[in-house]
């Protein structure tokens, strides 16, 4: 009993760091909550306060005006999120496996390739015309996937992953009989689950943030993603504001809780991503550091 009450003293202070940098994490997040539930005019009189003075869902209100389409801009980033991560991370995992692998035939070229496509590119005007006239990609949820397929940091950052797993292991199931595929799906993704964890995350965070695919590829409303619309309406309130020369715009601006629609908006689209951290936390810090110091 006594040596259980020194650990826990012991620990004490640990916990109470803990506690301290967890509150410093969450009080941007309640901030950004009472924000959207305080009035306009106390934004603007008093500041922001981590409590309201008073309650107002009108931003809220405003925000759900068009139910229909925040739904359906829901619907959109969650399928693009769920398929764009799954299908890039199978791309990213099979294009990392040869490049690591010294036993394959022009690695050190695939290589140099993978690196090439790091520090150069055609622009964004190329980009565009390969897109929508060769690829036509146009209004098309596909276009919201495939153009963030292949990320040339996270082939590197998994290919070092790849590095750090004993190479006997691959030679013992060789010896054994056991062919590429086996390999790579039996012994190598079992044990690179914390750098395809922590891939998967940046790569959803991506997918659910995005939204330039939508302005540059997609001209029908019904395929536009949340990210995006939620910046449309953004836009319409800030251009609403800032026209206050325009007696009828003014009177229109006055009355819409601009401040409060920017952090409903926050809150909107901040939810269901978040929830996926508590899944990938144990692998995250293991597999940046792995992949990321091996060479």
């Amino acid at each position: 009993m006594k040596q259980g009450k020194k650990l826990s003293w012991k620990n004490f202070p640990i916990s109470i760091l803990l506690a301290v940098s967890a509150l410093i994490c969450i009080v941007p997040f309640w901030l950004v909550l009472v924000s959207s539930l305080t009035p306009e005019a106390d934004i603007i009189s008093y500041g922001y306060s981590l409590f309201p003075r008073r309650i107002d869902f009108t931003a809220y209100k405003i925000l759900l005006a068009d139910a229909g389409r925040i739904l359906n801009g829901y619907k959109i980033s969650i399928f693009v999120t769920v398929v764009g991560t799954i299908l890039s991370v199978a791309v990213i995992t099979l294009a990392a496996y040869p490049i690591s692998q010294d036993r394959v035939k022009y690695h050190r070229a695939l290589n140099f390739f993978v690196l090439f496509t790091m520090l150069f590119n055609g622009g964004m005007v190329p980009w565009f015309i390969v897109c929508r006239n060769m690829l036509h990609l146009k209004d098309s949820v596909w276009a919201l996937i495939l153009p963030y397929l292949a990320n040339a940091w996270y082939i590197f950052l998994t290919r070092n992953y790849y590095r750090s797993i004993p190479a006997e292991l691959v030679e013992s199931a060789k010896i054994d009989g056991a062919s590429e595929y086996r390999i790579f799906f039996q012994i190598i993704l079992p044990l690179a689950k914390p750098v395809i964890a922590t891939i998967s995350l940046f790569i959803s965070l991506n997918y659910w943030n995005d939204w330039w695919l939508g302005i540059m590829l997609i001209d029908n409303t019904d395929l536009q993603p949340l990210q995006l619309l939620l910046r449309t309406i953004t836009s319409n309130i800030q251009f609403l504001s800032s026209s206050s020369n325009v007696n009828a715009i003014t009177q229109a601006a006055g009355s819409i809780p601009s401040e409060g629609i920017k952090m409903a908006t926050c809150i909107a689209t901040i939810g269901p991503i978040i929830l996926v951290y508590p899944f990938v936390q144990k692998y995250f810090v293991k597999g940046i550091m792995v992949g990321a110091v091996k060479g």
